[in-house]
């Protein structure tokens, strides 16, 4: 039997995102990481949020519409963006995600297609209310294999100011 452990705190978090203070306007951040979306991802993300639409889930369905083909639910498409982004940008210095102001999908994403991802920061303003904190503006933008721009999404993010040494 495993032994028991303590439940983990903040300070457990090793942060490999940036602090509030390393956000520069204007600075584009081309991810690393890229991912392949698969049809038993998208049947199991549309699944799981009780999503029934048959664009996603009935290939036989899919084939009558303009696309051809089932969607990639834009939901899914969306998570992966901000996903993608965390490792380099907010893993473990992020305090909340305060929004998303404009969320766009100018072309489909089908099963088989890789996404990668580019996050531009927009805005950077310290927190009124929290001194030890500050908000930053990201355009989050996703591409295919194609280069085919296939998501953009504009959020607000509340980010830990760098600790005192």
């Amino acid at each position: 039997m495993r032994p028991k452990t303590a439940p983990r705190t903040r300070s457990d978090v090793q942060p490999k995102g940036m602090w509030f203070e390393q956000f520069e306007v204007g600075d584009v951040h081309d991810h690393a990481l890229t991912r392949t979306i698969t049809e038993a991802d998208n049947v199991l993300f549309t699944t799981q949020t009780m999503n029934p639409a048959p664009l996603h889930l009935d290939a036989a369905y899919a084939a009558t519409t303009p696309f051809g083909k089932p969607l990639v639910n834009s939901l899914l498409t969306l998570g992966m963006v901000v996903g993608i982004s965390v490792h380099e940008l907010t893993h473990g210095t992020t305090v909340a995600n305060l929004g998303f102001e404009t969320i766009t999908f100018p072309a489909p994403l089908f099963h088989g297609d890789t996404i990668r991802v580019e996050t531009e920061v927009v805005s950077t303003r310290a927190s009124k209310s929290k001194p030890s904190q500050g908000i930053v503006g990201l355009e989050h933008r996703a591409f295919n294999q194609d280069d085919v721009l296939v998501c953009s999404a504009r959020r607000n993010a509340l980010m830990h100011r760098r600790p005192a040494d």
